[in-house]
């Protein structure tokens, strides 16, 4: 509990410098419940079930909530951020050298993951980050009116300087606290002078102005500066749009025909896998499952060794065997065929349902062979009494049976495959990609990977459509789910 508590009181310390209040008070009320159960004898059961609760408050219904909050907003790239950084960035990046101030010799540093200028201005060390306006440091060290020292960071090197290039001449840092007095930028790394707005802006009619005089307004609806042209100032900030994000993906109609087809690929690759997998690995299971099968140790071992390879180092392995040039099973098993296995859209969906087929038949086949075991031998004795023969007894018998202990397994396959991201990252990256789209959508994609595109690879990020989509995910796997606990009741009514 000393752990505890020290933790927490520097994340509350770590919150309150950073100004976020809100993770500031979820600590403290976390803190102050973990001392209540832990130091109290009323509380013995919490003791065991507080820290499982406290995992799923932070990993899971803070990631859910927040989420669906930013599925209803227009956070992502150009509208990062609240109304006043958006309105300080977009005047420090349309700026110029301010005539007539000094050049100062600038050392670029790097303070807790940021970088900084520091320069020495009328004898006194300065130092600030994109965040922080400068300000005099003390134990800083100078020579020649270039900084040296700054302690608590690191001066980079020009050879870091120059690896680093697009974000030191992008760094602006604050002259003050005052946005009037300019900011210190640099264009080669090795002096810096003060630079002004080319932009005025007036916080009384909340506009920008230009030096030809074209004036753009804040539009609350888009969270951008327009100007009555159409065109905008960059960046905007987060606003909220409602159910913008929803409607995008059936009425933009850039979008809509793709995203349909990779909502009914999602849905045929989900339960094809679990159809394709399950009858193997029943078969595999009934086969195995007979005392006349000699060996069947050694085959229900090899059996389990697809399962028990890592299923993303197994899709690269297919991957490299599925090459069209250069693949084992193009040269080799095929005699040299050219076929294009993940690069025609329909070969490659075959290409995605094999491979998971291999991946997911050993699973199973082991909950196969558990159930079938469990089976009272009695059963199938009553029913060779009663001269059924083995498919009558297999199917009247065996399978009822069984399907009342798998049936919810396969739900849960079922979600799985749903949401089977690596197999589709790792295999096909999703391609072949319909062209010409706004974000990158390939025929092989299921939803959870077009989400991963939207988010994070298709040039400008859209975390809000992308957390749209995954709230979409979630609705319809837990309704299929419901759906399928509630038929599988009826399963339970032959025991």
């Amino acid at each position: 509990m000393a752990l505890v508590n020290a933790f927490g009181v520097y994340g509350i310390m770590a919150s309150w410098a950073q100004g976020e209040y809100w993770v500031l008070a979820a600590l403290a009320a976390l803190l102050v419940v973990a001392n209540y159960v832990y130091f109290s004898k009323r509380a013995i059961p919490a003791k065991y079930l507080l820290p499982g609760l406290a995992f799923l408050l932070v990993y899971q219904l803070y990631v859910m909530g927040n989420t669906a909050y930013v599925a209803f907003t227009n956070y992502g790239d150009g509208h990062n951020d609240a109304k006043g950084p958006a309105i300080t960035q977009i005047l420090k990046t349309s700026d110029r050298r301010v005539e007539g101030t000094p050049t100062h010799p600038v050392a670029v540093l790097e303070q807790n993951g940021q970088l900084g200028f520091a320069i020495v201005d009328d004898g006194v060390v300065k130092a600030g980050t994109a965040e922080q306006p400068l300000a005099e440091v003390a134990g800083a060290a100078s020579d020649n009116n270039r900084v040296t020292e700054v302690p608590g960071a690191t001066i980079l090197p020009i050879s870091e300087i120059q690896q680093r290039q697009a974000d030191v001449l992008g760094l602006r840092v604050s002259v003050s606290d005052n946005p009037d007095d300019g900011w210190l930028r640099t264009d080669n790394g090795s002096t810096a002078y003060t630079a002004k707005s080319l932009l005025d802006y007036d916080e009384a009619a909340d506009t920008f102005t230009n030096a030809e005089g074209k004036v753009y307004k804040a539009d609350p609806k888009q969270g951008l500066y327009v100007a009555e042209d159409g065109s905008s100032l960059n960046p905007g900030w987060r606003v909220f749009v409602g159910t913008d994000n929803f409607t995008r993906m059936f009425t933009d109609s850039r979008l809509q025909g793709p995203f349909l087809s990779v909502m009914a690929w999602t849905f045929a690759f989900a339960i094809l896998s679990v159809l394709t997998t399950f009858a193997l690995g029943l078969a595999l299971a009934v086969i195995f499952n007979d005392p006349r099968v000699k060996g069947r140790t050694f085959y229900r071992a090899m059996f389990i060794l697809p399962y028990a390879f890592p299923g993303f180092l197994a899709a690269l392995v297919w991957k490299g065997m599925l090459n069209r040039d250069f693949g084992i099973i193009n040269n080799m098993l095929l005699g040299g065929a050219d076929i294009n296995w993940l690069g025609d859209g329909d070969l490659a969906k075959i290409s995605i349902l094999l491979v998971n087929l291999w991946l997911g038949f050993p699973y199973m086949f082991l909950i196969c062979t558990g159930a079938l075991q469990a089976i009272p031998g009695e059963l199938t004795e009553a029913g060779v009494m009663d001269g059924a023969g083995p498919m009558r007894r297999f199917w009247s018998i065996t399978l009822p049976l069984l399907m009342v202990s798998v049936a919810p397994l396969l739900i849960a396959s079922f979600a799985f495959n749903f949401n089977n991201f690596s197999l589709i990252y790792m295999l096909t990256g999703g391609g072949p990609n319909y062209p010409g789209l706004p974000i990158i959508m390939g025929e092989t994609d299921i939803l959870i990977s077009m989400v991963y595109s939207v988010a994070f690879e298709s040039g400008v990020k859209q975390y809000g459509l992308a957390s749209a989509m995954s709230i979409m995910i979630f609705f319809i796997v837990g309704f299929i789910s419901w759906l399928g606990f509630r038929q599988t009741r009826k399963l339970e009514e032959i025991m």
